[in-house]
């Protein structure tokens, strides 16, 4: 089985995340496409993140019905923070007649050499990358690289969580679904509070 692994925060899952994956799983036929929610990416603040649980609630109810695309959540039981490197170690040998690749953003793959044991994840893995505005794809490694033309979209989780902390509409930015949730869950206010569990 060919799967592609799709590594992120997803803080919180939006359209520009669904629309990459959509396209990736149709365009290059592979038979998934596995959202890797980090519970704690080594390279960002941990203070900003929702609690892993709940990202990974949200990414779920975002790909509903979605035979093509899966929800993980195997980082939570790996040590943090969360390596790539480890993850892939430990996917392999887990389903050892799967072929893995990476999607990756250029701004990501730009920084591909500070990842811990990058060499041998350059070496080993094929990596799909998405241009992001703003950041070319230079590949100046060995590792073999798949472009993906598709549609810059502007959206960042960042913009999004201050939308919301500034009580503004996130609406057509993230489905419907999970614009939901994230209301009647008070996710992402100033105060920081994770209610209503």
């Amino acid at each position: 089985m060919r799967v592609a692994l799709y590594f992120g925060s997803f803080n919180p899952i939006h359209h520009g995340h669904l629309i990459i994956a959509n396209q990736i799983v149709e365009q290059e036929n592979y038979n998934e496409l596995w959202f890797i929610v980090s519970p704690q990416n080594p390279f960002k603040n941990e203070s900003s993140l929702l609690n892993a649980n709940h990202r990974y609630h949200l990414l779920q109810l975002a790909i509903e019905g979605e035979n093509k695309l899966k929800a993980s959540n195997i980082e939570f039981k790996l040590p943090k923070p969360s390596y790539t490197v480890n993850t892939l170690v430990y996917l392999k040998e887990k389903y050892p007649n799967h072929q893995f690749d990476i999607v990756l953003g250029s701004d990501g793959f730009q920084n591909i050499k500070k990842w811990k044991n990058s060499s041998f994840i350059l070496e080993n893995y094929k990596f799909i990358i998405y241009k992001r505005p703003g950041f070319e794809i230079i590949n100046d490694t060995e590792a073999e690289i798949k472009e993906i033309i598709g549609p810059q979209l502007l959206i960042s989780s960042t913009h999004i969580r201050e939308l919301i902390e500034k009580n503004k509409s996130i609406k057509y930015l993230v489905p419907d679904i999970v614009n939901d949730e994230i209301k009647a869950r008070g996710f992402y206010k100033a105060s920081k509070k994770e209610t209503k569990e």
